[in-house]
């Protein structure tokens, strides 16, 4: 009988490893996998940015770009200058300030539905 006890648990060996390896592959594909995307598209981003752009910094200040360095940007707004690190910047604010046409041009809906 303690035989048979012994048999039963050494046999489990992959059977106990198979739902945390389970576990891990769920973590990466729901979790990791599109934090490092997130990451390339803002490191991208951050590298695209140029003068004239309307953006919104992290902490929710929206102005204008001045001038573009290679670690900061100058960004004007209301009636300030300030110098900010190029990782403050969060998105881009440009496309609301475009005429309506524009917007339809670039608007991807439209895209698809004339192919």
């Amino acid at each position: 009988m303690i035989l048979s006890i012994f048999l039963q648990a050494a046999g489990g060996g992959l059977g106990s490893l198979l739902p945390l390896l389970l576990v891990i592959v769920v973590m990466y594909f729901f979790f990791f996998r599109p934090q490092i995307k997130r990451q390339k598209e803002e490191k991208n981003f951050q590298n695209e940015i140029s003068k004239g752009m309307r953006i919104v910094t992290t902490s929710g200040i929206h102005g204008k770009i001045l001038e573009v360095e290679e670690k900061y940007i100058i960004l004007e707004s209301e009636n300030s200058r300030l110098r900010i690190d190029k990782t403050a910047v969060n998105k881009a604010m440009s496309a609301i300030y475009l005429p309506k046409d524009e917007k339809k041009k670039d608007d991807p809906k439209e895209k698809s539905d004339k192919k």
